[in-house]
């Protein structure tokens, strides 16, 4: 459970700076001016969003617990790994966050909708299907996303000057990439 609970803490720390939704934290924060709120609100999303993740992770991993599924999971993990390595950028309109109603339901709203379909969620669904706690994964991706944000939140621009993204999305595809070969040798059988 520990094993569960740090891994994917480490993995959505690291794979969400640099994201989108670390980039939108950044945008709210110097828009909104409510960085309680603004914490608040991105929380809520994400406990919303990856406990959902996390659970579409364990029940589809429990219905198909055959070897080609979990190869499946581990070639997903190495996927990611790739994936994490290309830097998200803001498109031209998402600049223009506009706030319609409290700075906490502006961030639920856009954290929750941008988080569809980004790395972190289909991360958290790979972490659900390789721990089958959905509990757990949801826990440790919801603090490694504050850990990520909360900074963001606080220190913005001057956060993102002073860290390399470069190397943080490195060491993030050098996670996944160790969480797909990992299951890949459980597969094969190469670990006891």
């Amino acid at each position: 459970m520990l094993e569960a609970f740090l891994a994917s803490t480490a993995v959505v720390a690291l794979a969400e700076i640099g994201d989108k939704t670390m980039l939108l934290a950044i945008v709210l924060a110097a828009r909104l001016r409510a960085p309680w709120a603004i914490l608040a609100g991105i929380l809520v999303a994400t406990m919303a969003n990856h406990a959902l993740a996390a659970l579409v992770g364990s029940q589809v991993a429990g219905l198909l617990d055959a070897p080609w599924f979990r190869t499946a999971v581990a070639l997903g993990f190495i996927a990611m790994a790739a994936w994490t390595l290309i830097p998200d950028k803001f498109d031209d309109d998402d600049d223009n966050v506009t706030q319609r109603g409290s700075a906490f339901l502006t961030t639920l709203v856009a954290f929750f909708l941008v988080e569809m379909g980004d790395k972190t969620q289909v991360a958290t669904i790979a972490l659900g299907a390789q721990y089958h706690s959905v509990l757990v994964v949801a826990a440790g991706t919801t603090l490694g996303m504050m850990l990520a944000n909360g900074p963001a939140v606080f220190l913005g621009e001057k956060l993102v000057e002073k860290i390399s993204l470069k190397l943080t999305r490195t060491i993030a595809a050098l996670l996944f990439l160790l969480l797909g070969l990992w299951q890949l040798a459980e597969v094969l059988g190469w670990l006891g």
